[in-house]
């Protein structure tokens, strides 16, 4: 992505840190967690590659393509994941907007992104709403779910829903970041 470097480094750590995490997640015990956080440990290591200041490594024209097949398949996936339950039309989303980001990559010299003078696209400005929703509505439900947690005796890292949702919410965040800087 294009913008200030040390947001890009930001946005790289943020996100390999939650991909990280996610990969913890799919040590759970409960089937669900598992499931959902191969997903989203996916998601938040190519949101850290994409995430990578342009001015430290530009990758290859193939990177791109690459980027949306990989995407695009995750985003099949959670499409039939969907029959069995709503939450991962989330997932879908956002592996769309993965796709996207990585097609308008592909499509534009290097940074050259934000500076056409031609506004938001409206799959952009569409994207941007939908993320910023989702970064609110999470937000709030973080709250009661880290005030009732201390409850039940200690529990395993991949099985705390508050970090579960937090690692949502900061990969929900990236995304606003991301797109504002396509």
């Amino acid at each position: 992505m294009h913008g200030p470097a040390s947001s890009g480094w930001l946005l790289v750590a943020l996100c390999a840190v939650t991909g990280t995490y996610c990969l913890a997640r799919m040590r759970s015990g409960a089937e669900g967690q598992r499931s959902a956080a191969g997903g989203e440990a996916l998601m938040g290591f190519g949101m850290a590659a994409m995430a990578v200041p342009a001015a430290v490594f530009t990758p290859p024209s193939w990177a791109w393509p690459v980027y949306a097949a990989v995407f695009g398949a995750a985003g099949v996936h959670a499409l039939w994941a969907a029959r069995a339950g709503a939450h991962h039309l989330h997932h879908l989303v956002g592996a769309a907007a993965m796709v996207y980001m990585s097609l308008v990559m592909a499509g534009s010299p290097a940074h050259a992104h934000g500076r056409g003078g031609s506004g938001v696209p409206l799959l952009t400005g569409a994207l941007l709403l939908y993320f910023a929703g989702y970064v609110l509505l999470t937000g709030v439900r973080l709250v009661p779910v880290a005030a009732v947690a201390g409850g039940g005796g200690p529990a395993r890292w991949g099985d705390r829903p508050e970090l579960a949702r937090a690692c949502r919410l900061s990969m929900g965040i990236a995304m606003v970041a991301m797109l504002l800087t396509l």
